[in-house]
């Protein structure tokens, strides 16, 4: 979703390119580095341990809406943010002589968990206020500490980390959760708490084993992924956009195929604009909401194939009991 500013922004394009990336100092193999991509893999740099990655940036601006507009001061950050970690750089870009505006950002490994997110800014003062956001990037650049291969698109990412005494603060309210599901960026990360139930992570990551095992691993697996549609979808259709009749209108990316997947049985029979717009009706307007509870967790447990599971489970302990009976 696109932010809308009470001031005058920047209606051109403007585009981040990684130059180049070093890591410690050495030069980052161009495999490791894909610009269709749009993302950058730190993971089996050439080395097993290192402290810093320091991205070479170029952005190109509107230079035109730049010298004629009605702001100054202007000036041009590269940003690197992670949500999990809750961590923020920025650095000031400067004008070359091409016009364009170039820089470094530095990444340091001990403030970073998972996925970074790296961005442009352009703020300049507007109306005399300075300071204010003018332009962004409508797509940035993933850096991601934990692949061997700069691929951009994934269905979800899976974490595991120790809520308890992990790095992540805002996770250690949640220490006696075995999972947590968290939906608010770009991707939907499943946050596995390795110290909530010992020994669960090594059974979830683990092939084969005792039967016993391995129905633990598919029961848990089926309500993990439950959790997660659940969660997917309520987040994919509380950030809805409009247009100017007030017609929903359909989202991107996850969030799209979240909903394309799920409303016809959430409302089965409606076609997907009907089913839309009527769902962000009960929601923002309350009628009947929260009777449709019921067919959100119909829809979330036929994606996740619990029943399927929990069927395969029950049998299995009939088994084993008439086995003993014997």
């Amino acid at each position: 979703m696109k932010p809308v500013f009470p001031y005058p922004t920047l209606f051109g394009d403007l585009d981040l390119e990684v130059v180049s990336v070093t890591v410690d100092g050495g030069a980052l193999p161009y495999s490791k580095i894909s610009k269709g991509e749009r993302t950058i893999a730190l993971h089996q740099a050439g080395r097993e341990r290192w402290d810093r990655a320091t991205l070479r940036v170029k952005a190109t601006l509107p230079e035109d809406e730049l010298t004629e507009g009605p702001w100054h001061d202007v000036s041009c950050l590269a940003v690197l943010s992670e949500k999990t970690t809750n961590t923020r750089t920025s650095a000031r870009l400067t004008r070359d002589t091409d016009g364009a505006w170039c820089g470094e950002v530095h990444l340091h490994r001990v403030a970073h968990l998972h996925r970074a997110v790296l961005g442009l800014t352009v703020v300049g003062t507007v109306d005399g206020v300075a300071g204010r956001v003018i332009g962004a990037t409508d797509e940035d650049w993933y850096v991601d500490l934990k692949m061997a291969a700069p691929v951009r698109q994934r269905e979800i990412e899976i974490v595991e980390i120790d809520f308890r005494e992990g790095p992540v603060d805002w996770l250690r309210p949640f220490k006696e959760s075995s999972w947590i599901i968290e939906t608010t960026g770009d991707i939907p990360t499943v946050y596995l708490n390795t110290t909530a139930v010992e020994g669960l992570i090594d059974i979830l990551g683990a092939t084969g084993g005792s039967p016993a095992e391995r129905l633990l691993r598919d029961l848990t697996s089926s309500q993990i992924a439950q959790d997660a549609w659940t969660a997917m979808f309520h987040t994919a259709i509380s950030d809805l956009d409009v247009d100017e009749d007030g017609t929903p209108v359909m989202p991107t990316g996850w969030r799209e195929s979240v909903l394309r997947s799920m409303l016809p049985d959430v409302l089965p029979g409606r076609q997907l604009t009907d089913a839309l717009y009527d769902i962000n009706e009960r929601r923002t307007k309350g009628f009947g909401w929260s009777e449709l509870q019921t067919h959100v967790q119909h829809a979330a447990g036929k994606r996740s194939r619990i029943t399927k599971k929990l069927t395969t489970a029950v049998r299995s302990v009939d088994r084993t009991e008439e086995g003993g009976a014997r």
